[in-house]
């Protein structure tokens, strides 16, 4: 029987992907108490403001000089699936959507022709640590998919299913896991065909466990990020956690985990195999697209910027909730 792990690699920032995926980092950041204006209660000064990507103190500011996070920024060609397990985050955009979300929460957003938008990462508590776990993922669309209409969809926790046995809990974000489906993706996603197969899972598999992956059908690219634990089994193969295995999608992948728990991310796809040429935030399939994706966005900012400021935050009091670009608002 031939060997079910094709490759092992360690993660960096972002992490390895295969096709249809572009592109997935992990952002685990320990934020300090905050200081009512929804930043940090911390000292400023020795960060490097605008581009602070070194973990000081257990977090960073990313491209945020007074909030954490990314202010506004133009995607085209692709879409961004952001899951955000702990702390929240404020969504706001070209189309004049907007949201916050998190502790469990998914935003998905076909960026098609063209959107900005900008992620932040709003410090809500004031009177204790602010937490965030969270995983972005870029995911292609095919030639024939590249300039639809952006969209923009929450998948709400409490609509995500959640598998739990005596071993492991698995949530499943989108795809089909035992006859479970997860929610429907955003509407002209390479997701959105069945026939594609494309899976996220996030699966804890508890200390002293055993756990099987099922087997999916040929032909796909599926790969197995661990990224929290001291170390598992994986069809026997002794594994540390900062890895990325990539599987044969056609065999049962046995995991068993020692002492501690362990969490896996699972991304999960037929692959689309068309050339991609990408610069920055954008994705096209020849370097003259991009060449025109960059003059576009020159000329029409894709709209605009509907609000106040690039690092545009909800009021601190605003629970989690949904603007659609039509109107429609959700509150959770």
């Amino acid at each position: 029987m031939s060997n079910p792990i094709k490759n092992i690699f360690q993660l960096g920032f972002p992490w390895q992907t295969q096709d249809p995926f572009l592109f997935c980092v992990y952002h685990l950041d320990r934020y300090p108490k905050g200081n009512g204006e929804l930043g940090p209660d911390a000292d400023l000064s020795d960060r490097n403001l605008g581009n602070d990507f070194v973990i000081k103190d257990g977090w960073r500011m990313y491209h945020g000089h007074t909030v954490p996070g990314f202010p506004s920024h133009p995607h085209r060609g692709f879409e961004t699936v952001t899951i955000v397990n702990k702390g929240f985050c404020d969504h706001s955009d070209s189309l004049g959507a907007a949201g916050r979300f998190g502790e469990g929460d998914v935003q998905w957003m076909t960026a098609g022709r063209g959107v900005q938008h900008s992620e932040m990462f709003p410090l809500l508590n004031t009177d204790k640590e602010n937490t965030l776990e969270l995983f972005q993922i870029w995911l292609n669309l095919p030639k024939s998919g590249k300039f639809v209409d952006p969209h923009f969809k929450m998948l709400w926790h409490e609509d995500i299913p959640i598998i739990k046995t005596e071993t492991a809990t698995v949530k499943v974000i989108t795809g089909n896991y035992k006859d479970t489906e997860g929610p429907s993706p955003a509407p002209d996603s390479w997701a959105a065909k069945a026939k594609n197969e494309v899976a996220i899972w996030n699966i804890h598999i508890n200390e002293n466990s055993s756990y099987t992956l099922p087997k999916a059908s040929a032909n796909l690219n599926r790969t197995l990020y661990f990224y929290e634990g001291v170390r598992v089994s994986i069809d026997g193969q002794e594994v540390t956690p900062n890895t990325g295995i990539e599987l044969d999608a056609t065999s049962d992948i046995s995991i068993q985990t020692s002492g501690t728990s362990a969490h896996f991310l699972v991304l999960q796809g037929k692959p689309i195999n068309e050339p991609v040429a990408k610069y920055g935030p954008f994705v096209m399939n020849t370097d003259e697209e991009i060449q025109k994706a960059m003059d576009e966005y020159r000329t029409t900012q894709f709209g605009g910027w509907p609000w106040p400021y690039p690092d545009n935050v909800h009021d601190a009091d605003k629970g989690r909730f949904a603007k659609y670009p039509d109107g429609t608002l959700v509150e959770k």
